[in-house]
């Protein structure tokens, strides 16, 4: 029942406190609106162009999943191959994302166990897993980032719920 605008803006918020350049905070800000817009006000590349810049607008490009009309698991696999491409701008960017997105998923799952996975298109091992190999992925291309400490702090909470949700670890 959060606006959808607090993501972007979460997202916006960990670049800027990272100490990211303002072009990677407002591709940050913009990075889901490429594959979220809807039809009838579909935002493109182009337009980003115009209204900020090419760097921005290839930020935004570079995080965007390709094809949403693919099975979830197929997106996901080709986001996680995609990141062994990415810049150090892009790294930041999807990093922000997980870290905005993951930590919020934590806050979630402590407070309402059983309905958090509901409003995803896949099981709770499947997303849990994904985040984390996500997280692995961009700590091998970006050991030096600003975020690198809490992705790995992120990854060991993450840890912890997929334990508990194989019945291996007593909370």
């Amino acid at each position: 029942d959060i606006p959808y605008i607090v993501h972007p803006l979460g997202v916006g918020l960990i670049l800027a406190l990272s100490g990211a350049s303002e072009e990677i905070v407002i591709a940050g800000i913009l990075h889901d609106t490429l594959e979220d817009s809807i039809a009838e006000k579909k935002i493109t590349k182009e337009m980003l162009e115009a209204e900020f810049n090419e760097e921005i607008a290839n930020l935004v490009v570079s995080v965007t999943e390709q094809n949403k009309e693919l099975p979830w698991e197929v997106r996901k696999q080709e986001a996680l191959e995609h990141i062994k491409e990415f810049s150090q701008g892009s790294l930041l960017v999807k990093s922000a994302d997980i870290l905005n997105n993951a930590s919020e998923l934590l806050e979630d799952y402590n407070e309402i166990v059983n309905e958090i996975f509901f409003r995803f298109n896949a099981s709770r091992e499947k997303i849990l897993q994904h985040y984390r190999q996500s997280i692995i992925a961009i700590l091998e291309q970006c050991k030096e980032s600003p975020l690198a400490s809490d992705l790995s702090k992120l990854n060991v909470e993450l840890y912890r719920i997929q334990a508990l949700e194989r019945g291996n670890l007593s909370y």
